[in-house]
């Protein structure tokens, strides 16, 4: 999946149940099994040469860009002013979001930069096990877009 739905979903899920002990088992959880649902994301063809690396890469600052707009968005009622870093909600709201991508970001040097150390293998391992892209876009962002207007609505 892409960054936002993976990050808007661990933040949603500290926005309600906000202590770490609670979120960030429940957000890890709640990747894999988005990562279940087939969907098309910006890594979507490395591993079969239909993408490039460093097209892929861009367009992963691209998404995690629009992610951390949308979680100001959707999170903090006051947009346009500056975000109290030390307040318990802002931080639990962006450790959230960052839960929720941290499977990916663990993946991250192996599929763009053909790096993977030992002891994060079997992280990745299980992590694919998950896994089901689909090259089709359209069949692959609108579970995502479906998750994202949930969180909207729920939120």
């Amino acid at each position: 999946m892409l960054s936002i739905p993976h990050s808007l979903t661990g933040a949603f899920i500290a926005s309600k149940l906000p202590h770490p002990a609670l979120y960030i088992p429940l957000t890890l959880a709640m990747h894999y099994l988005c990562d279940w649902i087939p969907h098309w994301d910006v890594g979507t063809g490395l591993s079969v040469g239909k993408r490039k690396r460093s097209s892929a890469i861009l367009l992963e600052l691209v998404d995690l860009a629009l992610t951390a707009g949308l979680i100001y968005w959707f999170f903090f009622k006051d947009f346009g002013k500056p975000v109290d870093m030390s307040d318990a909600y802002t931080f639990h709201i962006w450790m959230g979001a960052l839960m929720g991508i941290a499977p990916d970001l663990v993946e991250a040097p192996r599929n763009f930069l053909r790096w993977e150390p030992w002891f994060i293998k079997p992280l990745n391992e299980f992590h694919g096990m998950f896994h089901h892209s689909t090259p089709n876009i359209l069949v692959g962002i609108v579970p995502q877009i479906i998750l994202v207007v949930v969180i909207w609505l729920l939120k």
